[in-house]
């Protein structure tokens, strides 16, 4: 079988991740990145013999410093199949005009808005809904976060509503000129946040409001999240359905000593996960509680992350690889080698 002809435009902090995913799977070619200066992220894509593509008017820039392209943004799209547009925030908008020239299908990431696709994506709740479209948005990080655990508990028990907090990181370990530095700032003051009404764009009729604020930390982002069921759950019923999916990784923080962000980072790490990555999303058990048809419980995020795996599953979806979710999220899951951290880090039951 061919494999799929993947561009990435974009090679940051999403970009490089989802780039050196694709380069893992074995229906997938990765064809090139796209990138406007050659820094250090391009010399190593350069080293790692990724081909590199830029704008008609860079081209000399790389050259001049070292670093030769393969041609310009307009010969990778000529190639790829589809394009997964991993650039800043409102830039995807302003080249989806050249993606329609070139009749590529695309991948945007959740800083741009819901209407520059067909629909907003997440492996775990809408998988089918997606498939054969031409511009999916892979959601948020926070969105993601919310969604893979709304979604595997919502298969279980209908949720009735949502109530929850975002402690959002700062930043991103590498931007070293954002803040804030020594303050603990609502994000925004009003209510409700983005987050919930991105999770809309999903799970279209669920009630749901979040609020968030942003503190000074960069490792990971933490949820505070209240779920109401139509139906009494136990506590054992929630652990069961998390427990289930190999994206979510349910750790005992009385017994583990992973009781915070910079814990879980240290985790990763020992596990030899590149860039400290955890593409999980981590659920603390200790942290849950039910009482009747209410349950509360806190979860960690890596910004940085979450949100490859499911770019992955959405490449499948849109290009008809995999016609149902299990299938690509199982090739996903092996390739990504995603579930470890749980696998070495949970407690057996005695």
């Amino acid at each position: 079988m061919r494999k799929i002809k993947v561009a990435v435009n974009g090679y940051g902090t999403i970009g490089k991740r989802v780039a050196e995913a694709i380069m893992l799977q074995p229906d997938m070619e990765l064809i090139g990145i796209a990138k406007t200066r050659p820094d250090y992220a391009a010399l190593l894509a350069y080293r790692m013999k990724i081909p590199i593509y830029t704008s008609r008017e860079h081209v000399k820039l790389f050259e001049n410093n070292g670093i030769s392209v393969a041609g310009t943004i307009e010969d990778m799209l000529r190639e790829a199949d589809i394009v997964v547009d991993a650039t800043p925030a409102g830039i995807g908008a302003k080249y989806k005009p050249l993606y329609e020239k070139y009749g590529v299908k695309a991948l945007f990431q959740g800083g741009e808005k819901p209407d520059i696709a067909d629909a907003s994506f997440n492996s775990y709740c809408n998988y089918d809904e997606c498939l054969d479209k031409k511009y999916i948005r892979v959601v948020s990080c926070n969105t993601t976060g919310l969604l893979r655990l709304l979604c595997s508990l919502n298969t279980y028990n209908k949720i009735r509503r949502v109530r929850a907090t975002i402690v959002r990181r700062a930043a991103d370990p590498k931007e070293d000129k954002k803040g804030p530095i020594n303050s603990i700032k609502p994000n925004p003051v009003t209510v409700p946040s983005h987050h919930g009404v991105d999770v809309k764009t999903v799970l279209r009729d669920l009630n749901i409001v979040t609020t968030a604020v942003i503190v000074p930390t960069t490792l990971m982002h933490l949820h505070i999240v209240n779920i109401e069921f139509e139906n009494p759950m136990t506590r054992g019923d929630i652990i069961n359905a998390l427990s289930a999916r190999r994206r979510i990784a349910l750790v005992n923080a009385e017994l583990t000593g992973i009781d915070s962000t910079a814990k879980i980072i240290e985790a990763a790490r020992d596990l030899g996960r590149k860039r400290s990555d955890v593409p999980e999303l981590i659920v603390w058990e200790d942290s849950i509680h039910v009482s009747g048809n209410e349950v509360i419980l806190m979860q960690a995020v890596h910004q940085e992350s979450i949100v490859v795996p499911e770019n992955i599953d959405a490449i499948r979806a849109v290009m008809g690889l995999a016609k149902n979710p299990e299938e690509s999220i199982r090739i996903t899951d092996q390739t990504l080698k995603i579930g470890i951290f749980r696998e070495m880090f949970s407690i057996p039951k005695s």
